[in-house]
Order: C-alpha cells, then structure tokens, then sequence
C-alpha cells in the first residue's frame, strides 16, 4: 500500500487498480479497511480506528485517494467537496485522438443500475443528470494519447462514460467500448492529483500519484512532466 500524504487529519493512498474503496458484495477486502488497520498498527490505537470515506474511485481506476482520520476533518472535507473547492485532475489514456486538442464536454448522463453502466446524450432525458468535464490532450506515442481531464460535476463513470461518447473509450475499458482489456483487469484511468486548502491546517496542499507500473504509463510519465 503506497502512501502519499499522512497527518493527523487526513492519509491518502495511490489505490491499485484492484482495491475497491468500500466494501460492495465481492466480499473482498476494501481499501479502507486495510488503512485502518496501518492506522491501528502503526499508531498502537486500542479500540475501533475512525476513518471517513470522502470520495471515491471506481475499481478498475488506479490514482490518489484521499479519507479523513477525524470527524471534524471528514465533515470540512465534505463540504469542500461539495462546494468545489477540492480540485482532482485526472489522466487517462485513449486509442483515438480527440477531433480537438482541448474542449469542454456538456452531456445528460443517465445511469442503468442494473447494468451498472451510464449512458450520455446531448439531450437531457427522463432521470438524466447534467454532466460537465474539460480536457486536453498533453502527450502522444506511436498508437495512444494522453487526457488531463478536470471534473465540473461527479456522475457515475462520468471520465469513461463521456469520453466513449466522443469516440475515444479508455484503453482496456470494455465496459465503454475500448476492444481489450489490460493485462492487469484495469483501465486506463488514473487519479493524478488533488489540490485543495489543509481543512485544518489552512495550508495550500497537493498530492500526487504516480500511475501503475506499465510501460505505456511510464513512457508518458516521462513525456507529460
């Protein structure tokens, strides 16, 4: 487990690709946890640890994740998250180069719980929610394209669902139309960075994640930095 930022307030962690963040019905151990018990283990805490869930990553999506290790922090970082003011870039690695170089993607996302899977149209729908993102394409190689993309709203499977609308799925996301799935099950989708304002500390703080160990990703880690 790689740690990127560990205080009394606040830990965050570089989530594999395998790790789900809260427990769902695989039964499989979540991320959190196995914080916990570094947290226990390392800090010798008796008793039950606290740790609140602030965001969250799908799956298959590797990158920064960031809990609260107090309630008083877990509440002011919920309404940081709420008001925007925890900026999250994110990268993802595509097959077919966007038409343009850098654009602000406007949809209606529609979610179908039983196929766990959104769907996005211009046109806003019955139960669709507005979904806003801007990219930019930062670097290429010989087959795929590097995608810096910053949220304006978080709908589910948001970066996949509009990024396949445009004709650029996520490499290995068969789910959103991507033709194979990566040797290690995941996609191609990465937590880079969160920026945000120490909730406590009222300092101007930035974690940093590096992507998985592949050799795609770190040809691009080398060009993109």
């Amino acid at each position: 487990m790689e740690i990127l930022f560990e205080d009394n307030h606040i830990i965050a962690i570089n989530k594999t690709n395998s790790d789900i963040v809260q427990g769902d019905k695989t039964g499989d151990t979540p991320l959190s946890e196995k914080v916990k018990k570094y947290i226990k283990g390392k800090y010798n805490k008796p008793g039950a640890v606290f740790l609140g869930v602030t965001h969250r990553l799908d799956r298959p999506v590797s990158g920064a994740i960031m809990f609260a290790r107090t309630s008083k922090s877990l509440s002011r970082l919920n309404e940081m998250f709420k008001k925007k003011e925890i900026i999250k870039t994110y990268w993802a690695i595509v097959k077919d180069k966007p038409k343009k170089i850098t654009d602000t993607l406007e949809h209606y996302i529609y979610r179908d719980q039983k196929k766990n899977k959104s769907f996005a149209s211009e046109k806003e729908t019955k139960d669709s929610k507005h979904a806003s993102l801007t990219y930019k394409l930062i670097a290429s190689s010989e087959n795929y394209h590097l995608l810096e993309i910053n949220l304006h709203t978080g709908r589910h499977h948001q970066i996949r669902c509009q990024l396949a609308k445009i004709g650029c799925p996520i490499k290995g996301d068969l789910k959103y139309g991507f033709p194979r799935s990566n040797p290690d099950g995941g996609i191609s989708l990465h937590a880079r960075e969160i920026k945000f304002i120490h909730p406590v500390k009222k300092t101007e703080t930035t974690i940093t994640a590096n992507p998985p160990e592949d050799n795609l990703w770190k040809y691009f880690l080398s060009v993109a930095d």
